[in-house]
């Protein structure tokens, strides 16, 4: 079997079914001519026994002068009769110059005589004893001919049945050659569907999957022109800026001007590095999406926690009590390094918009079977005209005192969209501020 063409279906197939064709075939041909040769003996043996029925019902054949009545030489096939008197004098014989045993067994047997096979078929009457026989070998040579005959059929049906197959072979397997031809001639850029039209069961699943695979790789270059896009048009912007606060430094005469300068830099540069920083958690949240990962079951507890330690120590240089204060211990399923950037961003802005000394409070519920995940500060919340806005990318509310990238809340949407929640801002009636609301589907206790 390791001779077998492994690397096309095409010829594995045709190669299987043409080789079962020829063992079918041949085992077919061999028992159909089996068959008829012995169909032939039986039919030649019936044959015999109807000749000694038919001489055993006509009149005894008399001695005349103990010579027996002789008939022509034998040809091919003939059958060759004898009779015999009770007192052993061949009265009868059909065939000149042919003479068999005159002691014979009763019923069929073979017998040898003149070096030949003969099959003899011996009756007794009450007067007479018969004879039939027939040269075993013009016996076989007929038969062959009658069995070659009935096989013959198969042999020339066999290669018919080839192409057959082959051709229907062929044709079935020609929607996988234009699904190839479809892909081959296609643009690297052209992640269009493939066409399912016409397709069978077994090829159909394949053809959905590798749609699927180009629709995935379809977002993931959205998603990184669109990165692009972005990063190229709000990196600009602190870019020239950087150049001009590095050009003022540089024209600074005094100390006090180059402390200025040298102050406005290095905030230029903490913003610049605070929006690279922004982008490529955007980028990585793309990527992962477009990836198509899936989702685990996670507890939502627990994220919140590893949320609070990485934001604990920018909370406390500006004094800010920051706490989770009630956690139902719940699972979601969800990704866990998305929901920690999540919860990671919502205390982020709540810790860049609340004044020294404010208060943060992360909560997370479960109310008749929904997630509730909420983060209420005490700073100046977002007016009412602004809440929807806020959530687009690189959008900052004007007036604003607080220096930002503006794709914080825009990274937080865009992971709640992922699982499924709804992100809601309001005001937060304990501590005065903004109040952000995620509300995750149904989930189940840990």
């Amino acid at each position: 079997m390791s001779s077998i063409p492994s690397h096309s279906l095409r010829a594995r197939l045709l190669w299987l079914l043409l080789a079962s064709i020829v063992v079918v075939a041949a085992a077919q041909f061999l028992i159909a001519y089996r068959t008829a040769l012995s169909e032939a003996d039986d039919i030649f043996d019936y044959h015999m026994q109807q000749m000694a029925m038919a001489l055993r019902a006509g009149q005894p054949i008399l001695s005349s002068g103990g010579t027996a009545e002789r008939r022509g030489a034998a040809e091919g096939g003939d059958f060759l009769i004898q009779i015999w008197t009770t007192d052993g004098i061949r009265v009868f014989d059909s065939i000149e110059s042919e003479q068999l045993p005159q002691l014979a067994v009763l019923g069929f047997s073979n017998v040898k005589a003149r070096g030949k096979t003969y099959r003899v078929l011996s009756v007794q009457t009450a007067s007479q004893t018969i004879q039939v026989a027939q040269d075993e070998a013009a016996r076989r040579e007929i038969a062959g001919r009658l069995a070659l005959r009935t096989a013959a059929p198969i042999a020339f049906m066999a290669p018919l049945l080839m192409l057959l197959v082959f051709w229907v072979v062929s044709r079935s397997l020609l929607p996988v050659a234009r699904v190839r031809h479809q892909v081959a001639k296609r643009q690297a850029s052209d992640l269009s569907p493939v066409s399912e039209a016409g397709l069978p069961d077994e090829i159909r699943p394949l053809v959905l999957e590798l749609n699927l695979l180009f629709k995935r790789v379809q977002a993931a270059f959205e998603a990184q022109q669109h990165f692009v896009a972005d990063a190229a048009h709000e990196l600009r912007s602190p870019l020239a800026a950087l150049k001009l606060q590095v050009q003022g430094l540089q024209r600074a005469s005094g100390d006090c001007a180059r402390e200025l300068a040298i102050t406005r830099l290095s905030s230029g540069i903490d913003r610049a590095t605070r929006l690279v920083e922004q982008l490529l958690v955007l980028a990585r949240q793309e990527a992962s999406l477009a990836a198509g990962m899936k989702p685990t079951l996670v507890s939502l507890a627990a994220i919140c926690r590893l949320a609070l330690e990485d934001m604990i120590a920018v909370a406390q240089e500006r004094s800010i009590d920051l706490g989770l204060n009630h956690a139902d211990e719940i699972s979601i399923e969800g990704y866990p390094e998305a929901l920690r950037i999540l919860i990671r961003n919502l205390l982020d802005n709540a810790v860049k918009f609340s004044p020294q000394g404010g208060r943060i409070d992360l909560a997370v519920r479960a109310q008749d079977g929904v997630v509730e995940l909420t983060v209420d500060d005490s700073g100046p919340g977002i007016p009412i005209e602004h809440r929807e806005r806020v959530l687009d990318r690189f959008y900052r509310v004007n007036g604003s005192q607080t220096a930002g990238s503006g794709l914080g809340l825009a990274i937080v949407k865009a992971i709640a969209e992922r699982h499924g929640a709804e992100l809601t801002l309001d005001d937060s009636a304990s501590l005065g501020g903004l109040r952000v609301i995620v509300r995750f589907p149904p989930s189940t206790p840990v």
